[in-house]
């Protein structure tokens, strides 16, 4: 339980947490169920709006990807505001996109409604619930996050056949309303969210209303009263009660509030409001923290098998993700269903995910197995199965190409392993929101791409050839960037150098 006035506590590591845990399964798979099976809804949109592929791929391209994209402000909102109002905000989000896209009277609406007002929502959803996750859970936190993140997947498999049936009973506009009062669950799921660590937001809020009745504890310290302990994540302060010991965010927050009462004081006192000598103080003190931070990416963006882990996740977003979204389609053009079927390509591309997941994670923990080559493995799995579905001539032959390409999608779950591996617990939220951005990209932009391929050739073939290639590509460059052969030259052209990779991952959670 959280003391009163405390702000850090111990992961609990069960009790609570399993509520916790349930409670973002259940809200991962309200907000992910219709995006992760559009494939069901995009046929419908075509036979609707009578538009071209390309146009229309843009919508499901962007309820996955804009979220990925938009990871950093998710996590500020999340960070300033906590798990439980945000969730609360994206169950409005997702639930009003998706009944506005019942109205929608033409895709360029449909791409604002579905695919940008759903899609930032899940990206608060996403990011609000793997947060709150690992605030409960340290030594389980793999298992946690697996069956959180499992929920995606779930989600997609129930609700391909869900909106299925949906379709047929009620039409696509009647889908898509009651899909949207479903998720409107997610405010129900986010009373659960019980927060650990009180939010950025209310502690400022907090400094705020004390510093109102004692001025004292926020008087801005010299620097000689700071004493900075190395290795760290505390720094004592002298104030006229004695030494008190404040955590990062703590000290951040109350010489942030003591600034802004400098520059209020300065003003008053000059009388004008041109008397801005504060004000610079703050902004060159903001301008070295940025610097710092922009010196930090660059220095991950200079790592060899990083560089080569974010190109090969943009090749793999750009390439795997569209035959998700065209694959009933695909089986409809080539003449191998009359319709969509009883369970759904997605629904099976959905559970082989989720299965993926579980098994390429185990994978991972193996000892002898290098996580590098493991996913670039499972690339070169994807883009070899990519490469057959043009040759298809059967649809249980698509379904098992499908079910491949889903069981190697699961290697989403080792994308912060890998990239604990290389940059190290310190620099693992940066260097995992660099990746995502990388992903995100990618999703936006490989399903227009595709539809554009059809568009102009009328035929999947040269499309699904494209897709396969550039996941082959990405699985090439990254097997042959992580051989260790690199490393003995390096060592050989700089002796001195002694680079180490971090290895200590038991901590660091698998994130789909």
């Amino acid at each position: 339980m959280r003391a009163p006035g405390s702000s850090t506590v111990k992961a609990q590591d069960g009790g609570w947490g399993w509520a916790i845990v349930a409670a973002c399964f259940m809200a991962q798979l309200l907000a992910y169920g219709s995006p992760q099976s559009v494939g069901v809804l995009y046929p419908e949109w075509l036979h609707t709006f009578q538009e071209g592929k390309g146009m229309t791929a843009w919508v499901g391209s962007l309820v996955s990807g804009v979220g990925l994209i938009a990871s950093p402000v998710c996590s500020a909102c999340v960070h300033n505001f906590g798990a439980r109002p945000v969730t609360i905000f994206s169950g409005v989000m997702v639930s009003g996109g998706l009944m506005l896209s019942a109205f929608a009277p033409n895709v360029s609406f449909l791409i604002f409604s579905y695919g940008i007002v759903v899609g930032l929502g899940c990206g608060l959803v996403y990011t609000a619930t793997l947060t709150i996750t690992c605030q409960y859970f340290d030594k389980r936190r793999g298992l946690a996050l697996g069956i959180v993140t499992t929920g995606t997947s779930v989600g997609g498999f129930l609700y391909a056949t869900a909106q299925n049936e949906l379709i047929v009973l009620f039409g696509l506009d009647g889908c898509l309303l009651i899909i949207g009062a479903l998720a409107l669950n997610l405010m129900a799921a986010a009373g659960f969210m019980r927060p650990l660590h009180l939010p950025a937001y209310y502690l400022k809020q907090k400094a705020a209303l004390v510093r109102d009745t004692e001025e004292q504890l926020f008087e801005k310290p010299p620097l000689d009263d700071l004493k900075i302990t190395p290795g760290s994540t505390t720094t004592t302060i002298a104030t006229p009660t004695g030494e008190k010991a404040l955590s990062v965010k703590e000290l951040l927050i109350t010489i942030d509030a003591k600034d802004l009462s400098v520059v209020q004081t300065d003003t008053a006192k000059s009388g004008s409001l041109f008397s801005c000598s504060a004000v610079v103080r703050v902004i060159k003190k903001k301008r070295q923290a940025y610097a710092q931070y922009l010196h930090s990416t660059a220095e991950i963006l200079h790592d060899r098998r990083f560089m080569a882990l974010c190109v090969a996740i943009f090749l793999f977003s750009l390439g795997a993700f569209p035959p998700v979204l065209f694959m009933e389609d695909v089986a409809q053009s080539e003449g191998l269903v009359d319709e969509v079927s009883v369970i759904p390509l997605v629904s099976i591309v959905s559970i082989t995910t989720g299965m993926g997941k579980l098994a390429l994670g185990a994978l991972a923990d193996v000892p002898w197995v290098n996580s590098l080559f493991l996913y670039a493995f499972t690339l070169l799995g994807t883009g070899t199965a990519l490469l057959l579905i043009p040759v298809c001539q059967s649809y249980t032959a698509l379904q098992v190409l499908s079910a491949v390409v889903g069981f190697f999608s699961g290697n989403w779950s080792l994308t912060s392993y890998i990239t604990t591996r290389i940059v190290g617990l310190e620099r693992l939220t940066q260097a995992h929101g660099i990746l995502m951005f990388f992903g995100g990209f990618g999703i936006v932009l490989g399903p227009p791409v595709v539809g554009w391929f059809f568009d102009w050739t009328q035929s999947y073939d040269l499309a699904f050839f494209f897709s396969g290639g550039c996941v082959l590509l990405g699985g090439l460059t990254l097997f042959l960037f992580a051989l260790p052969c690199w490393d003995k030259k390096k060592t050989a052209e700089n002796p001195t150098a002694d680079i180490q990779y971090t290895s200590n991952c038991g901590k660091v959670a698998s994130v789909a």
